[in-house]
Formats: C-alpha cells, sequence, structure tokens
C-alpha cells in the first residue's frame, strides 16, 4: 500500500507542475494577438492617413489621364482645276514652308484659254467704244430732227449691250487667268508632307486628294479625361505632359484650351442607345484641348497620333 501511495502522490504532484505552464501558454498566446491586431490596426491606421493626405495635398490638386493623344489642324493639298499632272516636288516627310511649290498641272489648255478670253476682252473693248461714239452722235443730233427717237433708242439699248458685255468679257479674263494660276498647287501651310497620293502622269479632278500638309510646330494634345475628373478642371490652368515616344525625360509645358462640345460616344458613327431599358451606365470621357509651347516643339517634335501622359494642375 505504501508503494500505491507514493505513486498516487507521485501524479498528483505532476498534474499540479503542468497547470501553471499550461496557463502561462494560453496567456502568452493572448497577448501576441493583441499585439497582432494593435500592429494590423496601426498598419490601417497609417494607410488610411497616408490616402487622405495624398487625396487631400496632391490628387485632389490634380487630374491625371494617360488616354491623350497628339493632334494638328491638318492642311489637305487639293486642287480646284483638273488636269494632268506634270510635276510633283515633293515626297513625303519632307518640310515644305508657306507656299512652296507642290504640284504642277499641264496648263497648255488654260493657256489657251486665257488667251481667248483676253481677245474676247479686247473686242469688247472695241465694241463699247463704237457704241459710245454712236451714242453720243445721235445725241447731238436730236436737237436737229435729224435722228429720230427709235434710232437714239437702239444707240442707247446698243451701248447698255456693249457695257453689259465688257464686264462678262472682263470676269472670263479675271476667271481664265485664275484657272491659270491654279495650277500651280502651293503648300497653305508651314508643315510635313504626309499621305502623298499623286504621281506624274496622272489625271486629277477639281477636289480630288493629293497629300496633306501637318503643321507640327502647331501640334496640340486632346486629352479623354474621364466626366468625374472634370469639376475642377477649367480653361487656362496650367499642365505638364509626357510622351511615351521621349519618356519622363522630356517634360512638356501647357495649357488648357478649352472643352470638346461633347464626348467620343455622342459623336460616334452610330450612337449609343440607352433608351431601350437594357443598358449598364458608362462612365464617358471628355476631350480636353491642351496647347503646347512652340519652343519646345521645335527641340522635341511630336508627330500626330502619338501618346502623351497628362496632368493637369486645377489647384490654380
Amino acid at each position: 500500500m505504501s508503494n500505491i501511495a507514493k505513486l498516487f502522490d507521485q501524479e498528483t504532484a505532476t498534474h499540479t507542475d503542468k497547470e501553471p505552464s499550461k496557463a502561462s501558454a494560453d496567456g502568452s498566446s493572448k497577448g501576441k494577438r493583441k499585439k497582432l491586431f494593435a500592429g494590423l490596426a496601426a498598419t490601417v491606421a497609417i494607410l488610411g492617413g497616408g490616402y487622405y493626405a495624398y487625396d487631400e495635398f496632391i490628387g485632389s490638386r490634380h487630374a491625371t489621364t494617360d488616354y491623350a493623344y497628339v493632334g494638328a489642324d491638318i492642311a489637305q493639298v487639293t486642287p480646284l482645276v483638273g488636269g494632268p499632272v506634270s510635276h510633283v516636288l515633293v515626297d513625303d516627310t519632307r518640310h515644305v514652308r508657306q507656299g512652296d511649290v507642290l504640284v504642277r498641272l499641264d496648263d497648255t489648255d488654260f493657256r489657251i484659254a486665257c488667251m481667248r478670253a483676253q481677245a474676247g476682252l479686247s473686242a469688247a473693248k472695241a465694241n463699247l467704244t463704237k457704241a459710245r461714239i454712236d451714242l453720243q452722235r445721235r445725241r447731238a443730233l436730236v436737237a436737229t430732227g435729224s435722228v429720230s427717237g427709235d434710232e437714239l433708242t437702239a444707240a442707247q439699248d446698243a451701248y447698255d449691250t456693249a457695257v453689259a458685255n465688257l464686264r462678262a468679257a472682263q470676269a472670263a479674263s479675271q476667271q481664265a487667268r485664275v484657272d491659270l494660276s491654279r495650277t500651280v498647287l502651293r503648300a497653305p501651310i508651314d508643315g510635313v508632307i504626309s499621305k502623298r497620293q499623286v504621281q506624274v502622269g496622272q489625271r486629277v479632278q477639281a477636289g480630288t486628294p493629293l497629300m496633306a500638309v501637318v503643321p507640327l510646330q502647331a501640334a496640340y494634345v486632346d486629352a479623354n479625361f474621364k466626366e468625374v475628373q472634370l469639376a475642377k478642371v477649367h480653361p487656362g490652368q496650367v499642365a505638364t505632359l509626357t510622351s511615351d515616344l521621349y519618356g519622363d525625360k522630356i517634360v512638356y509645358q501647357g495649357r488648357v484650351v478649352g472643352f470638346s462640345g461633347g464626348t467620343g460616344a455622342a459623336f460616334a458613327v452610330v450612337p449609343a442607345q440607352n433608351a431601350t431599358g437594357n443598358w449598364i451606365k458608362v462612365v464617358q470621357r471628355l476631350p480636353v484641348r491642351i496647347a503646347l509651347d512652340p519652343k519646345q516643339l521645335a527641340q522635341h517634335p511630336l508627330q500626330v497620333g502619338l501618346s502623351m501622359n497628362v496632368d493637369v494642375n486645377v489647384s490654380s
């Protein structure tokens, strides 16, 4: 019995030693969880505070988008008269100045028409001179009774007709000279030749597109901002821009010029029909025109259609 008592005492002692150890482990685990929750709460608070600070001091003062492209008011070169092409003096990528000759049409027919109109003008002047003299003579003889009223009226009518014929001949002569001058097609603006579609020997009609002149020195950017970004955007605000062509090392300075009259969806060939009752609201984008610094464009040219990143400072 003494042995059994000893074993019971040992077992009791063992259980007594284990209970404090288990309690200590539970306390340590709870402490760790508290620390983790505290750390998580601190992290959330820091992130929230950082986002608020960014939105309040940076984000709310800037409207940014990478949905922006370079544009320019491209001038189309089209003939105002038809005829065969005798000379093409430029190629694509050629820089031209306003007034430079681009294309010449064969002007043989126009020179002949000009000479014919000039001859008609000379004849009209001679007829007017004769009609004036006849009228003056008959007016002088009216008082003597040598000329009847009908003769005087006929002379007056002949004179009036000669005056009208002279004016028509003058107009015809001027039109012939204008048509002759239009056989020489010149650059309407400074720029770069693009989309050349004309060859020597080709017969062109009035209005046929021959090429385009792109004024890269007057390029601008159309930035397509979301409608929710435009509440604080106004004409005159300063913008900074970078291009995918040059990267972040070249920063362009621009200024907001104005807003388009409608969104891209409004001017689409097939506009959205949202009145069917089965539609999903989509945030629209409105093009905002941004003018660029001509000096920067001269140093770092941009071509039409290149992608741009735009940041408008809306705090100004």
